[in-house]
């Protein structure tokens, strides 16, 4: 009588199934989970090169620019060289200004994952739906 107490049943078995079904799944999902934050380690280390090498194209750019500015008013006559460089100033300025304003608009009107977050509302209302 000691043997059949202690026999597992059929029950012990399909828990035993059920478990490793979920222990598998759940492996699953950290592996998934590992690999998409390895990519985004990698992404984020590419990212931070291409501003790095942006910002540098930037600068030579921006000091390239001011060279050409200087030898560009050398070569003016003495006497018009006060009103080119006023005109250059302005001319610059008003662009900065308008890039500025650009800028922010653009930053207003951009949304993180917009269409990510789009869809998951939609799946959202399609579970939430009872409806076939």
């Amino acid at each position: 009588m000691s043997d059949s107490q202690h026999a597992p049943g059929p029950g012990k078995n399909v828990l035993g199934i059920g478990q490793r079904i979920v222990t598998l799944l759940v492996q699953m999902v950290e592996t998934r989970l590992r690999l998409v934050v390895v990519e985004l380690e990698e992404e984020k280390a590419n990212l931070i090169q291409l501003l790095l090498m942006a910002g540098l194209t930037l600068l030579f750019t921006a000091f390239g620019l001011m060279s050409l500015l200087v030898l560009i008013m050398w070569a003016v006559d003495p006497q018009y060289r006060l009103h080119v460089m006023i005109a250059t100033t302005v001319t610059l300025l008003l662009l900065a200004l308008i890039g500025g304003i650009w800028t922010l608009r653009k930053a207003r009107r951009s949304t993180l994952l917009r269409h990510t977050r789009h869809e998951l509302a939609n799946d959202r209302t399609l579970l939430e739906n009872d409806e076939p």
